[in-house]
């Protein structure tokens, strides 16, 4: 049965819900699904947006002709539209995990050290696009941007171990590897008791041997990250081969160094698929999933009953009517613009000279300024752009204002200039060309732009280059205020 919320949908899951609902759009699963049935893995990578970072002739002559077969095998059963379905996220927007190094698949026995095929997100502050860019790393600083903030793998969101999330022919895994219908051993010490946490611990003992098998380790202990400053240091444990694992608490707990060096448990295999909380919240259907995720998660699974999952709000129609001169008028599209239809064009220009001298506007020119300025679309427009999809939010506005619309000043405006002026900064950071924001440099006492060093003091001032961070400890109301 689906959960019912007395107050208000978690806002855990009503993140989830907008992630679902714009940051992978259908038109994108499209198109990489048609490309990849054809073999064009780098076409489906970009219609992902997805920048490839290999050069396989390179790799073939570093490497061998071995590794190239496996790789080039990998990439073909890439599904990079599935691969930003299961993309970690973070609050509130749902956006990519920024400054992110994720390891799809490794290679061992090319060299000293095994080669994995890895995914890098930009920093939040060149994260416009939500453009992801993959790569090959080489277990060394050799060939690692420099300009990225982490280019080492990050073993917390490793997917090599979790290739169903990712690869397309294995994609039916999801149905057992999610599989939460058993009953979960006792919680660890430290771990959230609720019934709505998202932990699957259900999976753990099973995640766990894959894991320590992995690393070399048939049994041992592992550890699982519980929040910022906290873990549990859990031991696996089994009377003998033919019996399933079980985990427990290690009798004495290690030292910081010692535990942080064990096997970490991967997000994908702590936590509860979001998807399965959202049909069971009955916040989305089977239908509005990913096609891969929707033919593999079980029938059990699915809320029976739970009536359809609210969607979007509804966007304006064609025409509009206004109260206009004791009369109800029509606003509609003509020629590629927003036209009020029930009045004559020598009637509206003439209004419109009225309105530029400064007196009354017509209802309908009224309605028509409020819809160029701040549409009832915005946030529709809003997350698409927020999520990279230009091409959506362009869309929805062509299809409001007409294409031949010219933009007033307003909140619509600015959501567009700003997408643009965030691109230019991420064609910076690709290009190596900056590497730290300004800004930051700034704020931490290094130099300030054209290579002159921040006074003491200085406090940069707040545009769109500023970091999110930065931006947050000046304008918020928590932090104490002082007269100076």
């Amino acid at each position: 049965m689906a959960h019912h919320f007395a107050n208000e949908i978690p806002s855990r899951l009503s993140m989830w819900q907008r992630v679902r609902e714009y940051a992978v759009p259908p038109s994108m699963i499209e198109t990489a699904t048609a490309r990849r049935a054809v073999g064009d893995w780098a076409g489906a990578c970009a219609a992902a947006r997805i920048d490839v970072d290999l050069d396989l002739r390179a790799v073939r002559d570093r490497h061998g002709t071995d590794l190239v077969h496996r790789l080039r095998a990998d990439l073909r059963r890439l599904a990079p539209d599935l691969l930003r379905w299961h993309m970690p996220r973070i609050a509130p927007d749902g956006r990519l995990r920024p400054g992110l190094t994720l390891s799809l698949a490794r290679y061992p026995g090319c060299d000293a050290a095994p080669l994995e095929l890895v995914v890098r997100t930009p920093p939040a502050w060149a994260d416009a696009g939500q453009r992801m860019s993959l790569a090959l790393w080489e277990g060394s600083a050799h060939g690692a941007p420099r300009h990225h903030p982490h280019p080492h793998p990050e073993r917390r969101f490793r997917l090599d171990l979790h290739r169903h999330l990712w690869d397309a022919a294995r994609s039916g895994e999801l149905a057992w590897r999610c599989r939460t219908d058993a009953a979960p051993p006792p919680a660890p010490p430290g771990l959230p008791a609720e019934p709505d946490a998202p932990w699957a611990t259900g999976r753990w003992a099973a995640e766990a041997e894959l894991l320590l098998r992995a690393e070399g380790r048939p049994r041992g202990a592992f550890a699982v990250r519980l929040g910022a400053r906290s873990r549990a240091v859990l031991e696996l444990v089994a009377p003998d081969d033919s019996h399933a694992p079980e985990f427990r608490p290690v009798r004495e707990e290690p030292p910081p160094q010692e535990a942080a060096a064990l096997p970490l448990l991967p997000e994908a295999a702590a936590r509860i698929l979001p998807d399965l909380e959202l049909l069971r919240a009955g916040l989305v259907t089977a239908e509005r999933l990913h096609p891969l995720v929707a033919a593999a998660l079980p029938a059990y699974d699915r809320t029976p009953g739970a009536g359809p999952a609210p969607g979007p709000a509804p966007e304006p129609g064609d025409p509009h009517r206004v109260e206009c001169r004791g009369a109800v008028h029509r606003i509609a599209l003509r020629d590629g613009a927003l036209t009020a239809v029930d009045h004559d064009p020598v009637e509206l220009r003439r209004e419109e000279l009225l309105v530029a001298l400064g007196g009354p506007a017509l209802p309908c020119l009224r309605a028509i300024d409020a819809v160029h300025r701040s549409p009832e679309a915005l946030p529709a427009v809003r997350e698409r752009l927020r999520h990279g999809d230009v091409t959506g939010a362009l869309a929805v506005v062509e299809g409001l204002l007409g294409p031949a619309a010219v933009l007033r000043d307003g909140p619509l405006r600015d959501e567009l200039e700003s997408a643009a002026a965030r691109r230019v900064d991420h064609g910076l950071f690709r290009s190596g060309l900056v590497a730290v924001h300004p800004a930051a440099d700034a704020a931490h006492g290094g130099t300030a732009e054209g290579g002159e060093h921040a006074e003491a003091g200085h406090r940069p001032r707040l545009d769109r280059h500023t970091p999110p961070l930065m931006r947050r400890k000046r304008t918020g109301r928590g932090r104490p205020r002082t007269a100076c």
